[in-house]
């Protein structure tokens, strides 16, 4: 067994919990070290995102107004 075969990993498709890489890789995110961390993973994947796209706005300019875009 590979190591993420002992972690938990959240099925995007069934939106479930599963213990080990049972569904395609295209459909899970992870792994986790508890149940509980897997079962949050919307949450933190919605952070991450906002996250990343608050610091991509921050690098282009667009949070300042002094980018190019209509104002």
């Amino acid at each position: 067994m590979s190591n993420g075969d002992e972690k938990y990993w959240y099925n995007l498709e069934t939106r479930q919990v599963e213990f080990g890489m049972i569904s395609p890789s295209a459909d899970r995110v992870g792994p986790f070290d508890t149940e509980a961390e897997a079962a949050h993973a919307p949450e933190k994947l919605q952070e991450r995102s906002r996250a990343w796209a608050d610091e991509e706005a921050a690098e282009n300019g667009w949070d300042s107004g002094t980018g190019t875009g209509a104002e």
